[in-house]
């Protein structure tokens, strides 16, 4: 019968095949922390929950990262990384203000004949910013693999004098890689939103030389207010996450996962306790690593595939927050790999 709909069609989503991952060698442990600032390992462990964090050498920037993890992802999902069709790479440590890091990537990979552009989505919240984005040009039809890069190295813009900043702060960068996989909705509709009067809890600020602002050049240094991160998180983002669930159809209940932006530990966990979920649904990667921003929820995620916590089917909540304030959310069904089409192309 014309127009009659086929209810044993398969259903065909946008889904994650791949998660790269690529972070410094060099390790900045808390004892060496305790030489240069007037703090101690056990204030980092009890405040913070953080061991360690990784922090770029000065010959290794944003793009070197960026390339690791687009690299890694590739190789885990045994493609060709020619054989992406848009590459996006969302950072807001550019090695140079333009052209974009997305350009200097598919130049370090050798990659010809694919377009390739950056976001700035908000520093933190840029793991599911930028997700959403990849997403959307999936679902438009026109690309049938996308590269999403999220990388960064604010480590570098810690102020100097700030224990606190130096004690969170890593660098690090992670790579979705995105395909049409079959029998699963794979991403979820992404709920985003910003909240402009908190403009001013965290941000980069650009120093004045002679008390004039240069707009384009000289020092960049973190600016942050705690405790108004804190609170935000504690108090904004679970009525958020209500309503990402409602608008997936889902419970709290049934997400195997709460992969959130790794703020620091001791914050991850207490949200988790906030929505009433078990302490085991969280996945912390920021003890080692510290906050590697934008990149850490999809670090975090890779660190969750990779030691067999997701299975195919499993339904995951993923939660950025950030700068701006900005947030996001999403609930992402898992895909096994015989969801995706083996070809090479």
């Amino acid at each position: 019968m014309t127009g009659s709909v086929d209810s044993t069609r398969v259903p065909t989503g946008v889904g994650i095949r791949s998660i790269g991952v690529c972070l410094p060698e060099h390790e900045v442990t808390n004892a060496q922390l305790v030489e240069r600032f007037d703090t101690s390992d056990a204030w980092m462990r009890e405040r913070l929950g953080i061991t360690g964090r990784r922090v770029a050498g000065p010959d290794e920037f944003t793009s070197d990262l960026a390339l690791g993890a687009f690299e890694d992802a590739c190789k885990r999902a045994c493609v060709d990384p020619a054989s992406i069709d848009l590459l996006i790479c969302c950072t807001s440590t550019p090695d140079h203000m333009i052209p974009a890091v997305a350009t200097l990537v598919l130049r370090k990979a050798q990659v010809h004949g694919v377009p390739g552009f950056d976001l700035n989505a908000g520093g933190c919240a840029g793991g599911v910013f930028a997700l959403d984005v990849g997403h959307k040009y999936m679902e438009s039809g026109q690309y049938e693999r996308v590269a999403v890069v999220v990388a960064d190295t604010v480590a570098q813009l810690n102020d100097p004098d700030d224990r606190t900043q130096h004690a969170i702060f890593g660098d690090g960068a992670a790579c979705y890689l995105l395909e049409r996989c079959a029998g699963s909705p794979g991403i979820g509709r992404t709920l985003l939103g910003t909240d402009p009067e908190r403009y001013y809890t965290a941000y980069i600020e650009r120093i004045a030389e002679d008390g004039r602002l240069n707009r384009f050049s000289g020092a960049n240094v973190t600016r942050m207010d705690g405790q108004g991160v804190k609170d935000f998180a504690l108090c904004v983002v679970p009525g958020f996450v209500d309503e990402v669930i409602a608008s997936a159809g889902v419970s709290l209940d049934e997400l195997k996962l709460i992969v959130t932006h790794q703020a620091n530990p001791t914050l991850v966990r207490e949200l988790v306790r906030r929505l009433g979920q078990p302490a085991d649904k969280a996945v912390i990667v920021a003890d080692r690593f510290g906050n590697t921003s934008g990149s850490s929820v999809v670090i975090a995620l890779a660190e969750a595939e990779r030691t067999g916590r997701l299975t195919p089917g499993d339904k995951i909540l993923l939660l950025g927050f950030g700068a701006g304030m900005s947030y996001g959310g999403t609930v992402v069904h898992w895909c096994g790999s015989e969801s995706f089409s083996q070809r090479e192309w």
